[in-house]
């Protein structure tokens, strides 16, 4: 596994040409634009995680048939900071750094704990979201960073904080059909609480408002729900979000804020503030948008640990989402780098199995029902919401695929009734080994695959004009552990998921997280929302 992760990756500043086979959709004009961790030492010293590593952006644009790939290492405070000293020294999520070994443990402690909440990294290293006109590479902390999407070369640093009151954000906002941006952050005791704040980013500056300002200055706060624990908050990936409703999952995955005050004096990482508690469970807030406030019936499930919402959509009074669920929170532990780049086979064996589950929940509440009683009636689904007391509803998902991540839908069904998912399949590694489409309605599967290929998140692009829901192509960049094999992207035709093209870049290609894809008439008429995962 050394050539995924034991060798940090050359830029390619300057274009590289592709060699295309096969042939490419001639109407497929556009920049596939993809972010993940590059480089992993500084100098003598190394990250922990896989997941801490500094930013690489790269891009495939894709125009007339022919490919051109380019890379480049995101900029940010932190980058700069780590190679001018020529070692890390700006903390991430597992790897706690000190910038000045001069100083004594106990000056080190005073300067760190005059801060309880400490200043995270910038090194935006996860998504890509775009804002307006602009692109912004996300990770989960306050601090976005914007992009060149052409270039991509590193533009100003933000600051959520200056608009909104969060310390930290998901990197997996999501999009209406106008192209407002929705997020959702967590504010660390403001104000004597902890909440989580639900946000909206407008996709122009509004109506009267200076046309000199950001989109980002009209920032909308659409719901705040308090924390079930001051300094234990849910640490969450993602959300879901329909026409009127947002998901949001607080689960027993948590942060203790006050061990991670202290990670700094006691030498841990922010991420050894992380536990799951199995015998907690799972709180399921349904907000309406219209309100701005959570459905007042208290819904809840089984302790689990979610990265990646899939889909969530509106049928018959019930609110439906789909998740890939983990019975607990082993998966970090197995992107930790000592098992990644020792005995991959013996220690990053799949632990806990990632689930594709269908929730549902009843959005007005049957007062009449009885104790026990299933208040989910849709013959779409066996997923139950049992009725309990006082006004309490558990609600015990359908179980639909196993070994699945990195989930990707059509994105103009975001929110919508849907049918297929689009996938990464995990066998006995976390490490993709299948791209997968998987049909909700049949339960049935097509895969693509290919001995010593390991696929990144595949991402769906429409075709023009298309009326079926997987009429298009699915995009997936291929890391290869073949030495005579370059690395490539792959180009599947969604419907029948046969391949169509593959174009080869003869360069040091890294495994990438998220991303998206820009499509040349978005470029030009700056009104469409880019196809991008969920």
């Amino acid at each position: 596994m050394d050539v995924l992760f034991g060798k940090d990756k050359k830029e390619q500043l300057e274009p590289v040409t592709a060699k295309v086979t096969g042939k490419i959709p001639a109407w497929l004009q556009g920049t596939l634009l993809r972010n993940g961790p590059g480089k992993h030492t500084v100098g003598e010293t190394r990250y922990n995680h896989w997941f801490d590593g500094l930013a690489l952006l790269h891009s495939f644009t894709i125009r007339d048939g022919e490919v051109h790939y380019r890379s480049r290492y995101l900029r940010s405070d932190t980058y700069n900071a780590n190679v001018k000293a020529n070692r890390i020294v700006v903390s991430e999520f597992g790897t706690m750094a000190y910038p000045d070994p001069s100083k004594n443990i106990f000056s080190r402690a005073f300067s760190y704990l005059s801060h309880t909440i400490p200043d995270f990294t910038d090194n935006c290293l996860i998504n890509i979201m775009r804002c307006g006109e602009d692109f912004y590479a996300t990770t989960e902390t306050n601090y976005i960073r914007k992009i060149n999407p052409q270039t991509l070369e590193t533009l100003e640093k933000v600051d959520y904080r200056k608009y909104v009151t969060v310390n930290l954000a998901t990197a997996h906002p999501h999009y209406d059909a106008a192209g407002n941006v929705f997020n959702i952050g967590t504010a660390i005791v403001d104000k004597g609480k902890t909440r989580y704040v639900v946000f909206k980013i407008p996709a122009a500056v509004p109506e009267g408002g200076m046309k000199t300002k950001s989109p980002l200055e009209h920032v909308e706060v659409l719901c705040s729900i308090a924390s079930r624990s001051l300094f234990s908050p849910s640490y969450y990936h993602s959300f879901g979000i329909t026409e009127n409703y947002i998901v949001f999952l607080e689960q027993p995955f948590k942060m203790d804020i006050l061990k991670m005050a202290t990670a700094y004096i006691r030498g841990v990482s922010w991420g050894s503030c992380l536990t799951f508690h199995k015998e907690d469970v799972t709180y399921i807030h349904i907000i309406d948008q219209r309100t701005g406030k959570p459905l007042p019936t208290k819904f809840y499930t089984d302790p689990m640990v979610v990265f990646h919402h899939v889909n969530a959509y509106e049928e018959d009074g019930c609110l439906l989402f789909d998740v890939i669920a983990y019975k607990d929170s082993s998966l970090y532990q197995n992107f930790n780098l000592a098992n990644l780049n020792q005995d991959f086979e013996e220690n990053c064996k799949v632990t806990s199995i990632p689930t594709l589950k269908r929730f549902a929940v009843p959005l007005c509440m049957d007062k009449n029902a009885e104790v026990g009683s299933n208040l989910i009636k849709l013959a779409s689904t066996t997923a139950r919401a049992l009725k309990e007391k006082d006004d309490q509803v558990y609600c015990q998902p359908e179980l639909l695929y196993e070994g699945l991540e990195l989930p990707g839908i059509n994105y103009a069904h975001n929110g919508k009734p849907y049918r297929y998912v689009y996938a990464a399949q995990v066998q006995w590694s976390p490490i993709p080994t299948k791209v997968l489409k998987y049909d909700i309605v049949t339960k049935s599967s097509l895969t693509w695959s290919e001995e010593h290929c390991w696929p990144a998140e595949p991402l769906f692009v429409p075709t023009p004009g298309a009326k079926d829901e997987d009429d298009g192509l699915i995009l997936s960049a291929i890391v290869t552990s073949d030495p005579q094999k370059p690395p490539f992207l792959l180009i599947l035709d969604a419907k029948s998921f046969t391949e169509l093209a593959r174009a080869y870049v003869d360069v040091e290609m890294h495994l990438d997280l998220h991303g998206l894809f820009i499509p040349d008439a978005d470029v030009d008429s700056r009104k469409q929302v880019p196809s991008q995962e969920v």
